[in-house]
């Protein structure tokens, strides 16, 4: 139903992927316009509104799929890390 989008940040020119699961999860929640800002730019505006620092994101290599992904956690090495769509994949198979 939803194909990967490449999109372009509006702050710093990136470009992005808008994924499948991303908008499946708009189309769910109601949103009608596409992202505008890449995940950190988004993150980014978020924490200066709401006075925090910026998260700290780590680039780690999923373990499913091997591509690279950001996550906000500092990885131990005894679990296993996915990115957002494997582990989404992951979650909704379990139910």
């Amino acid at each position: 139903m939803y194909q990967d989008e490449t999109l372009t940040c509006r702050d710093c020119g990136r470009e992005f992927i808008f994924s499948a699961s991303e908008q499946a999860f708009f189309a769910e929640k109601g949103f009608q316009n596409k992202p505008s800002r890449c995940p950190e730019c988004r993150a980014a505006k978020r924490a200066a509104q709401n006075g925090n620092a910026p998260r700290q994101m780590f680039t780690v290599i999923c373990e499913n799929c091997g591509r690279e992904t950001q996550v906000p956690f500092q990885p131990r090495g005894d679990k296993p890390v996915y990115c957002r769509e494997c582990f989404q994949a992951m979650k909704q198979a379990q139910y």
